[in-house]
């Protein structure tokens, strides 16, 4: 049976690369975004590259719970099943507070937090009726600490993704009868539209399709938790649980 993956947020960045690579694997993909002009391009390129694979494309903003609970249950019954779902879809909007720019940061909240929450909920709901599945969710390596200036609420939902994620695999801990894991990934800086105005230099920073490649490795083995790309990530989130923050707030 043909491995089944739902990735939102997939017209572009890492939810694109993340398409390419799920389809070089060989799995069959369902994919979301609002913009589905760039979905439907995606979908050409995967044709080509991978014409044995099925791609099902379908518009989606993550903010309206109703229109996510329909798409996934229409993408399910598309592909006959969801193995997984790799909620990824988000913002990076932001503003320091107080100096009146609070759109900024409730529009980030809204898909990162609520829109996050509505995709874990339609995702769960159909893996508790197949008793078995897969939750991915992207978090950010901005969730370990509190971030200053316009990075403030964009950590701050993502340690709330984080959070849900953890909480999640901890009740099916409990439930031996439902083969259902869950991964949370905290990527650090991997070049994507959502980062293209920041400069060149931003340490760390890695191309997309090495960063995404290490994603993929992580959701592929399963992990529960997985700082990407590992190096430098696994040692510097390390400190950032236990340094001071003026220390944290120096190293990023």
């Amino acid at each position: 049976m043909t491995f089944t993956t739902l990735i939102t947020g997939a017209s572009s960045g890492l939810g694109a690369e993340m398409a390419r690579q799920f389809a070089a694997l060989g799995h069959d993909l369902a994919l979301t975004a609002r913009r589905t002009d760039r979905l439907d391009a995606l979908k050409a390129e995967i044709a080509t590259a991978h014409p044995q694979r099925r791609v099902e494309t379908y518009a989606l903003d993550v903010t309206r719970d109703e229109d996510v609970t329909a798409v996934f249950e229409q993408a399910k019954g598309d592909l006959g099943r969801l193995d997984r779902v790799v909620v990824n879809a988000g913002l990076g909007k932001g503003a320091p507070y107080g100096k009146g720019s609070h759109y900024a940061n409730r529009e980030t909240l809204v898909t990162n937090v609520l829109g996050a929450a509505a995709q874990t909920e339609a995702a769960m709901a159909i893996f508790r009726e197949q008793q078995a599945g897969h939750l991915v969710l992207v978090a950010s390596i901005t969730a370990l600490r509190g971030m200053p200036k316009s990075m403030t609420t964009y950590g701050a939902s993502k340690a709330f993704v984080a959070s849900l994620g953890e909480g999640i695999r901890s009740e099916m801990l409990g439930k031996p009868d439902l083969d259902i894991d869950v991964s949370v990934l905290y990527p650090g800086y991997i070049r994507s539209e959502m980062n293209e105005k920041v400069e060149q230099r931003t340490k760390f920073m890695v191309d997309t399709d090495v960063g995404v490649r290490s994603m993929v490795e992580a959701i592929e083995a399963r992990k529960p938790k997985a700082y990407v790309p590992a190096k430098p990530w696994v040692v510097i989130g390390a400190a950032m649980k236990t340094l001071p923050l003026p220390v944290v707030r120096k190293l990023l």
